[in-house]
């Protein structure tokens, strides 16, 4: 595995192997990295000749400074990760290396839409800098396909969308969210959590998959559902900025007509913020439900649907 922190060097290898006719695979991250960046780094090398990996603590997408500064830095360990998975390159740049000039004056993406909702509203100005920095190392990296998680799922959205919309040359793959053996979602921010706060987090997981049994059993009062999911995380100790039953296209508030939905959070615990979401295909609600002018209708007496469902357990 080759690793290099110059654009000019950077450029000058990817171009060697494009003229060589191999497919480059990207997985970008922020380094710190656990079992879900390297299945994404698994499933690019199954899918292209050449892996390129960056990682990158990218400033603008931080809404908070102290955020920013907390972030774990572990370029080495990540190196060594890296280089058992299948890695050909790693780019791992500084930040006055990589942006042409200070924050305040740069050229930013903006994706209208998909961002303004959820994580958009939570963090002002997060997605801007998220749709900046992938644009940027598309366009230094010029890869032929990108691979990203689906637990940052409005982001994969933003990203869909952004390269749909600037018809750029690269196809997106998402992976599904992994897991640790208690259903919490991995992610590089969960060694913050304190030991009894560690014990708390899958409450996350467990209660938005109680909301997804729910809708499976023909629950279609999304609100209601929403507000007793708040409710439960509320009562386990965490402090909840959304959570919300959507459409997966869109992401926009999810109806009883729909059928393609997910189930999605982000909440705090103590200094901590975690997201996680889950998804209700439609191939999962038809043997129970079908739909006729906007009303259920079902072919067997209907489940009885209410808070003891989403208290079972709890």
């Amino acid at each position: 595995m080759q690793q290099v922190n110059d654009i000019r060097r950077l450029r000058a290898l990817l171009k060697a192997q494009a003229a060589a006719g191999r497919t480059i695979g990207f997985v970008p991250t922020m380094g710190h990295l656990h079992e879900g960046h390297l299945s994404l780094v698994r499933r690019a090398a199954t899918q292209a000749d050449f892996v390129v990996v960056s990682i990158f603590v990218n400033p603008l997408q931080f809404d908070r400074q102290d955020d920013l500064d907390a972030y774990p830095r572990t370029l080495e360990q990540d190196a060594r990760l890296l280089e058992t998975v299948g890695v050909n390159l790693l780019y791992a740049p500084e930040p006055e290396s990589f942006y042409p000039c200070e924050p305040a004056l740069l050229t930013r993406i903006e994706v209208p839409g998909i961002t303004e909702r959820l994580e958009g509203a939570s963090r002002p100005g997060h997605f801007s800098g998220v749709a900046t920095v992938v644009n940027r190392l598309f366009n230094l990296i010029q890869p032929d396909i990108a691979f990203f998680g689906e637990k940052d799922f409005q982001q994969l959205r933003m990203i869909e969308k952004m390269v749909e919309d600037l018809a750029l040359p690269v196809s997106i793959m998402s992976e599904p969210t992994v897991r640790e053996a208690d259903g919490l979602a991995l992610s590089s921010r969960n060694t913050r959590l304190s030991d009894t706060e560690r014990q708390i987090a899958p409450r996350l997981h467990q209660t938005l998959t109680k909301i997804v049994e729910v809708i499976r059993l023909g629950g279609r009062d999304f609100r209601k559902l929403e507000a007793k999911g708040v409710e439960l995380l509320q009562n386990a100790g965490f402090s909840v900025d959304y959570l919300e039953i959507c459409r997966s296209a869109d992401l926009q508030p999810g109806e009883p007509g729909d059928a393609d939905l997910i189930v999605l959070v982000a909440a705090w615990l103590g200094s901590t913020r975690l997201i996680d979401n889950v998804k209700v295909r439609g191939q999962d609600l038809a043997p129970l439900l079908h739909w006729h002018d906007g009303c259920l209708n079902s072919h067997r007496p209907s489940p009885i649907i209410g808070s003891d469902v989403l208290n079972r357990g709890s």
